[in-house]
């Protein structure tokens, strides 16, 4: 490889590119799948996890944006690995043939947030989300009602999934070391606790909700359902005072039904 290659397969910050390294880290994310799993991963970079997720799987889908790490990953992969190349939060997951049931990933920080979410609303195929990204994200992802990291996207990722922070991990397991420390993060998709074309006036009302989180979630809400909104939260236990961080996603979704003729 002459130097111009080299350089051009450097991890890319404006990818959010930190690839990994550590064959022990790689066993830990992998753990679980089994030769009946169709695997999703994004962001595979030069394929190291991906290698161990073709020993253990049936199928892998690897979507990767970055062209000058293709060359590698496509000389890296096994042959039940199939590669698609594009933007993990454009990428139309529907053409994936089989379907996957998993996500496991080194995911990209820059899209690790907005992809998981998306995954969850959008893919109801998987059902198993085992993935690294920032401590920090993960902590905002698991945290529960009343902690300072439960906000708007822990309850809505929370509506779909169970989640739970399985392991920290150090900087030195990756290529170049973030920054921060990070997290094996598991989330397994629960039983729906949505009736059908409830969720996005659940999410409407979730982002009313946090709008300001010094406000009592009662005047986030839009002004028509204001004045019932106190009966419907002291029907579920709750003062007129509440703020929108002590409601769980289970209490959004019965207000909501509660008040969805006003919003």
């Amino acid at each position: 490889m002459n130097p111009a290659d080299h350089a051009s397969n450097r991890p890319k910050k404006r990818f959010g590119q930190h690839f990994l390294k550590d064959p022990n880290i790689a066993r830990i994310v992998a753990s679980g799948v089994t030769k009946d799993d169709v695997i999703l991963e994004v962001g595979p970079g030069r394929g190291f996890l991906t290698g161990f997720l073709a020993e253990r799987a049936r199928t892998v889908h690897a979507v990767e944006i970055d062209p000058d790490v293709l060359p590698i990953l496509r000389n890296a992969a096994p042959g039940n690995v199939v590669i698609h190349e594009g933007d993990a939060l454009l990428f139309d997951y529907a053409s994936l043939n089989p379907a996957p049931n998993k996500l496991i990933a080194n995911l990209p920080y820059n899209v690790a947030s907005p992809l998981i979410l998306k995954l969850l609303e959008q893919v109801e195929s998987i059902y198993t989300f085992r993935f690294m990204v920032q401590l920090e994200v993960a902590r905002r992802m698991a945290a529960g009602p009343g902690g300072k990291d439960y906000g708007v996207y822990a309850a809505l990722v929370q509506l779909f999934a169970e989640v739970k922070v399985e392991h920290k991990v150090s900087p030195k397991v990756f290529d170049p070391p973030p920054r921060v420390q990070s997290a094996v993060v598991e989330m397994r998709r629960r039983e729906s606790i949505l009736r059908a074309g409830e969720y996005d006036g659940v999410k409407r009302l979730v982002l009313a909700a946090f709008r300001s989180r010094r406000k009592r979630l009662v005047n986030n809400l839009p002004e028509p359902v204001r004045g019932e909104a106190p009966g419907v939260l002291a029907s579920l236990g709750y003062g007129p005072d509440e703020r929108a961080e002590r409601l769980a996603p289970e209490d959004f979704v019965a207000l909501y039904r509660a008040v969805s003729w006003a919003l």
